[in-house]
């Protein structure tokens, strides 16, 4: 026989799907979004009259997506349907930190742009909610005043003494 949850359990609980919680290893939120917004689908199933704009949509998707990083060709909305949420999360600043070895973890990366250590092109980043597109991905540095920056050229025998005397 099982207890009667205590009122602040059951306040806990509240959002908590125990039936599926099992079945949906924490992607619930995952399914539910792309149940709900499936793009790829809709423009596919759109009848032979708006053939043109059909071939419009599609290709201005795929350039989009092609863009942002998140597939890697333009040929097929088949892509399209098999992109998933995680697509999208790697390529926000932090993740793409870790990528290029300027962090050893995900939790130190986040640390160091919402310090303000990381630039994106001329302009300080703090969000660490950042996605960042393709063309713009070369460009992530450290900021010229960062402590970091300075151990990484102390590391590497690459600092300069004009920005000692600065």
């Amino acid at each position: 026989m099982v207890r009667k949850l205590k009122y602040h359990e059951q306040k806990l609980l509240r959002r908590l799907e125990l039936v599926s919680w099992e079945a949906a290893k924490g992607s619930l939120a995952e399914v539910k979004a792309l149940r709900r917004y499936r793009l790829a689908r809709r423009l596919r199933d759109l009848g032979p009259a708006s053939a043109a704009f059909r071939a419009r949509c599609a290709a201005a998707l795929l350039e989009k997506l092609y863009g942002l990083g998140l597939v890697n060709c333009r040929r097929s909305l088949a892509v399209c349907e098999s992109l998933s949420a995680a697509a999208f999360c790697r390529r926000r600043l932090p993740c793409l930190l870790v990528k290029l070895r300027m962090a050893q973890n995900l939790r130190h990366a986040v640390t160091f742009v919402e310090q303000g250590h990381v630039r994106v092109g001329p302009e300080v980043v703090t969000d660490p909610a950042l996605l960042v597109p393709r063309a713009v991905e070369d460009f992530i540095t450290w900021v010229d005043a960062s402590r970091l920056r300075q151990k990484v050229l102390d590391y590497n025998q690459e600092r300069d003494d004009f920005d000692l005397a600065a």
